[in-house]
């Protein structure tokens, strides 16, 4: 299983407009990814494509979180989505 560290980059956090970007970015892979909080444990991880449990994680402006996928090109996809991340949707 890939894994990848990304640092929330939208200064209000993972919360609307942003979770709205991530989530669709992440429903338009062609795997299944998971997102948690840095140091919860990988069955605690939720479906990175619900913008529900993306806002339901809490995760403000710096906040680092572990996206997991598993398959042929995980690394890669695992790549597009962490930019996204770290991306601030709220300067656009």
């Amino acid at each position: 299983m890939a894994e990848r560290i990304a640092t929330i980059g939208s200064r209000v956090g993972l919360h609307a407009r942003p979770a709205a970007i991530f989530a669709e970015a992440a429903s338009e892979q062609p795997l299944e990814v998971t997102i948690a909080l840095e140091g919860e444990p990988a069955e605690d991880a939720l479906d990175a494509s619900s913008i529900l449990s993306l806002m339901g994680l809490g995760a403000e402006y710096g906040t680092k979180v572990v996206l997991r996928a598993e398959g042929e090109g995980a690394e890669a996809v695992l790549d597009t989505l962490a930019a996204v991340l770290e991306t601030d949707h709220d300067t656009e």
